[in-house]
């Protein structure tokens, strides 16, 4: 990164306008350099249990691994990758695993599932990592641009090409998504390295922020705010004044020179 950067951050969750209770999870693990956004579903209160058990898993391997690098991992690491890296991925694997062993004992909890966006800070930038439709954003010199790609039925049939606007527009399965921690006892993990800038500002949230809110609004709200606690409770508002159609939960991180 060149110079040496310090991270702001700030992260609130709301239930949102048509939900009875919340099934988002965050967590802003400052000492890890790890942040983190989930976003779970399932009936009987357990997508609420799956979002914390993704982020509580993910907290616990950070810890075990930075007391002891050279810990047994559940999974083999990937050669062609990074320490920090796999360290992400595997942490997001267990978790995986995890809910997806909770659902099969429990009956009550079967189909629960959720999606988790995560950035992770090492010495020479930050790695991204999702599974689900979950997102994060990069926020740049005014401009907004999407660091995560849904895994979702919508953009499935948007790279295929299949959609016209109209057709995206009134897209019936909007909410329906392909990949997800808890779906399958194996879960694919995207990963991509991204190098941050002085006032860079990046974005995770659920898509009961990205849904109701366009990038456009988002990127004035962030920009414009004098802080980023009040941008995210303006991001929150807005959700909510466009209708808050679901759980709402954003973490807002800026690079300090």
């Amino acid at each position: 990164m060149g110079q040496v950067l310090r991270v702001e951050v700030a992260g609130d969750t709301n239930v949102g306008r048509k939900r009875t209770h919340n099934e988002d999870a965050f967590s802003i693990l400052g000492e890890y350099g790890l942040y983190i956004v989930a976003d779970g579903m399932g009936g009987h209160a357990s997508g609420e249990v799956a979002s914390r058990m993704a982020v509580d898993t993910l907290r616990e391997f950070f810890a075990a691994t930075a007391d002891d690098p050279e810990r047994t991992w559940p999974y083999k690491m990937d050669r062609s990758k990074g320490y920090e890296e796999n360290r992400l991925i595997t942490g997001i694997k267990l978790a995986n695993l995890r809910i997806y062993e909770t659902a099969q004992r429990d009956i009550r909890k079967r189909g629960m599932g959720t999606t988790i966006v995560a950035i992770f800070t090492v010495e020479d930038g930050l790695y991204v990592a999702h599974v689900g439709d979950s997102r994060v954003y990069l926020i740049r010199d005014g401009i907004m641009e999407q660091l995560t790609e849904d895994h979702s039925l919508l953009n499935d049939y948007i790279k295929m090409k299949r959609l016209t606007p109209e057709e995206i527009a009134n897209f019936p399965h909007k909410n329906v998504i392909v990949r997800a921690l808890g779906m399958k006892e194996t879960v694919k993990v995207d990963t991509r390295f991204h190098s941050p800038r002085a006032n860079d500002t990046i974005l995770l949230c659920s898509d009961g922020l990205s849904g109701p809110v366009t990038d456009e609004e988002m990127q004035e709200i962030v920009t414009k705010a004098p802080d980023l606690k009040t941008a995210t409770r303006q991001l929150i508002d807005r959700a909510n004044e466009n209708g808050g159609p679901d759980n709402i939960t954003c973490v807002l991180t800026r690079w300090i020179a």
